[in-house]
């Protein structure tokens, strides 16, 4: 009996050392895989075990860029708390699946540090981090009070462009319930952009071997006038007063994608009071864009938009130039474009020739221009 308890206690006095040492062993392995990663430095402050929910609790992650020649590291991602845990409604569709909660992360991309060219690279490095972290499938992800930054230290004057307050939930990623519908997973976002907000909302198949979903969105009413570092910064002109909306529609299946873009720009004001100091040939220029905007308005309701029309395949993208500039005129002179998205775009008209349509003999001599051969000119 003796030796009974004593085994007993053993046992007892291992698992607490156990418990009391593996948040010790997570941490130095989380680590160990944040130093090793390549182009990368990071480091998690402490990390908290929770066995009863099958669940650990990361606290203050970072990852940095590092330059390979000078070895300066430039901020890339940051979060107070990560949450990883078993989605326990997934058990009861026979699926052992995991979540991801990450509470007010900032990602930062900065010029010359983050190309367009680099952030899917980027984006695949982030899900191999993931994946060491989060040994499940990952079938809930979901980010609260995020931000998204893009800044540009190079510029005159610097630019610093975010998303903020954002909130982002992908959901049955994994294809856990009604995996027999086309299109089971969903993915919606909201964001506070510059006074104006931004709506997204997607449906898709993540495990589709290629692009299969459905997508619209909609960014409404953005404060022009708190985006002027970065109209002077890549424009050489601000504004004194205009509010900027978005809205578009894509889908995608087989290879092929189809959808559009209507920027609209209402109340737009270019030249004002403020630009008396401005040099000579930075108000001519100013006066010029002004005027561009006062033409191409559309008078009645004091608007500036243009649809852009955006097909193809993956490999040979098509954008319709011609057609964008035909729907500037079209607002201005004709009839404005509505604020809203057109419930025009799904994954069943993907592929679809359009009903013909009578050209004009401008439109026959410009065709559609892939935007891979405008990269070659």
């Amino acid at each position: 009996m003796k030796k009974k308890y004593l085994i007993l206690i053993s046992v007892v006095i291992l698992l607490i050392i156990i418990r009391i040492s593996l948040p010790y062993v997570v941490l130095y392995y989380a680590n160990k895989t944040l130093t090793e990663m390549s182009g990368y430095y990071g480091h998690i402050d402490d990390i908290d075990l929770s066995l009863y929910r099958g669940a650990y609790i990361i606290h203050n992650i970072y990852l940095n860029k590092v330059d390979s020649v000078t070895n300066k590291e430039t901020e890339f991602f940051k979060s107070p708390d990560i949450d990883l845990s078993i989605e326990w409604g997934s058990v009861f569709h026979g699926s052992l699946v995991g979540k991801i909660v990450f509470e007010s992360p900032v990602l930062i991309f900065t010029k010359n540090k983050t190309e367009l060219s680099q952030v899917r690279k980027d984006t695949s490095d982030f899900r191999k981090l993931l994946d060491h972290f989060m040994p499940l499938t990952v079938n809930r992800f979901e980010v609260n009070n995020g931000s998204i930054h893009y800044v540009d230290k190079t510029s005159n004057p610097k630019v610093d462009i975010s998303l903020k307050q954002t909130h982002i939930l992908a959901v049955n990623l994994s294809n856990v319930i009604n995996n027999k519908v086309e299109l089971p997973s969903t993915v919606t976002a909201q964001a506070s952009v510059y006074e104006g907000t931004l709506n997204y909302n997607m449906k898709l198949n993540a495990l589709a071997k290629k692009a299969t979903f459905e997508l619209n969105a909609e960014l409404r009413n953005a404060n022009l006038v708190l985006l002027n570092d970065f109209l002077l910064a890549y424009g050489n002109f601000d504004v004194e007063k205009g509010k900027f909306s978005l809205y578009t529609e894509m889908a995608a299946k087989g290879g092929k994608f189809k959808g559009y873009v209507k920027p609209i720009i209402k109340d737009l004001q270019v030249v004002g009071p403020k630009d008396k100091n401005d040099t000579f040939f930075h108000k001519i220029w100013e006066y010029i864009v002004g005027a561009v905007g006062v033409i191409f308005k559309n008078q009645k309701e004091d608007q500036l938009a243009s649809k852009i029309r955006i097909e193809g395949d993956f490999s040979n993208p098509q954008t319709y130039t011609l057609d964008a500039i035909f729907e500037v005129l079209r607002n201005a002179f004709i009839q404005a474009l509505l604020p809203s998205i057109d419930h025009e775009i799904n994954i069943n008209s993907v592929g679809k020739k359009q009903p013909e349509v009578k050209r004009s003999f401008l439109q026959k001599i410009v065709p559609p221009t892939p935007n891979n051969e405008v990269k070659k000119k």
